[in-house]
């Protein structure tokens, strides 16, 4: 527990972090990466990463002498954890209203919370809408390959 607290008190020194999840190494490697880097491990456009820095989704990345952004594993980790969220559809305006409160400390740990449990129940909503039409769809196509069963079954016996 205290190498959490030591790795969280690391990305921001006024809040515990509670972004981290479980798949996260408590490592700094030290390893840094430019945007095009970025870019191609995390299939995120350049143009989108600039955008989330300039929203405030990312913190202002390090730049290194020549001005060229040089994202470090904290930044990494963030961008890891906004792919996430935005994969399972939630609006940049929440994810923006989420990290806000990040950086506002650990008394916002309650609306946190509460905004992520408003997320999981509306994904919950679309896992299902998508189960029904996975369920639709596995029918469809059972109902087509008994279709085309029942032909070859038909021409075998006209031979």
């Amino acid at each position: 527990m205290d190498t959490i607290i030591r790795f969280c008190a690391r990305f921001s020194p006024k809040t515990l972090d509670l972004e981290l999840t479980p798949s996260d190494k408590l490592s700094i490697r030290g390893e840094n990466m430019k945007i095009a880097e970025v870019s191609e491990r995390y299939g995120i456009s350049l143009d989108t990463l600039r955008y989330y820095e300039r929203i405030g989704l990312i913190q202002p990345v390090n730049r290194n002498k020549s001005g060229i952004r040089d994202y470090g594993e904290i930044d990494l980790k963030r961008i890891e954890f906004i792919k996430c969220m935005r994969g399972a559809g939630l609006p940049v305006d929440v994810l923006a209203e989420y990290i806000k409160l990040v950086q506002q400390g650990d008394q916002t740990i309650e609306a946190r919370k509460e905004i992520l449990k408003v997320q999981r129940e509306q994904l919950l909503v679309k896992m299902n809408e998508m189960q029904k039409t996975l369920d639709m769809l596995d029918y469809k196509i059972e109902v087509y390959e008994n279709a085309v069963l029942k032909k070859e079954k038909e021409i075998i016996q006209e031979e």
